[in-house]
């Protein structure tokens, strides 16, 4: 299950996607998720999953990804999809047996929660499948570069979040690692009662604990080797540069999410 979570991975590529400068996809993925919010009918969010499908086939990414990413949210989805589809009275009854009851509203509200979960998950994957952590970092920090002048730590703020970002994968590999070596030693983590399932991940999260820790401080130490003094005075090798490409994406997009919220509030 472990395996299955691919947020913070960074897929590189030489499409027009990973391309494109890390302040635009970061303004459009909010821009996304936002107008998913703001649409109350399903048939406005079949524009929005075409519009995805087609990024990843530019991307180049595979579709294997995206399920993978969806796989650990399973349990979720299915709880929001049947808490929507059951217990949301409606003006038409399509389905009654004893408490259950499935009305034209819940079913309509479950499948466009179902697809907004999915479309949210797909949209924000895909910005860290095609933008590496440097690249990304850089974003935000450039992003954020107004508050500066409120003394607010800009840089300390984009470089914690990339790091947490990129120690994702990481900390997801040391807990395989971790589970396996308990496994091998005779621990049993899949039987039992709740209780007992709960103590028996207190042998993996204590070792986890202490290899973070760990990484944390050698990460502080080879920074502090480099002189790394935080954002005060630092270059960047490769500059920010908006290009045609962006022009492009960034209309399509909006066009796209403008017409989504539209519609929302004119229908």
């Amino acid at each position: 299950m472990l395996n299955d979570i691919t947020l913070g991975q960074y897929f590189p590529g030489n499409s027009p996607l990973h391309k494109m400068d890390p302040r635009i996809k970061i303004l459009l993925t909010v821009l996304f998720v936002v107008s998913l919010f703001l649409v109350s009918d399903p048939l406005f969010l079949i524009a929005p999953v075409i519009f995805i499908g087609i990024l990843y086939l530019i991307a180049r990414i595979p579709v294997r990804f995206l399920l993978k990413s969806l796989k650990p949210l399973i349990p979720i989805l299915i709880f929001t999809t049947v808490l929507n589809l059951f217990f949301l009275p409606g003006d038409v009854t399509l389905f009654s047996f004893w408490v259950i009851q499935i009305s034209d509203k819940g079913l309509l509200n479950a499948i466009l929660v179902l697809i907004r979960i999915v479309c949210l998950i797909a949209g924000s994957s895909l910005l860290t499948y095609t933008t590496s952590p440097i690249a990304l970092t850089d974003g935000i920090e450039r992003l954020l570069s107004p508050l500066g002048k409120l003394k607010f730590p800009v840089h300390d703020l984009a470089m914690m979040m990339s790091i947490a970002l990129r120690f994702i994968p990481t900390l997801i590999e040391e807990t395989e690692k971790i589970m396996s070596a308990q496994k091998a030693r005779g621990a049993d983590m899949e039987t039992g009662s709740l209780v007992q399932r709960a103590k028996a991940l207190v042998p993996i999260l204590i070792p986890l604990l202490v290899s973070a820790f760990r990484r944390a401080e050698e990460l502080a130490l080879a920074m502090e080797c480099r002189c790394y003094r935080g954002g005060e005075g630092r270059t960047r090798m490769k500059q920010l540069k908006l290009h045609l490409r962006d022009l492009w994406g960034s209309l399509i997009t909006v066009i796209l999410c403008g017409g989504m919220i539209a519609l929302g509030f004119l229908l």
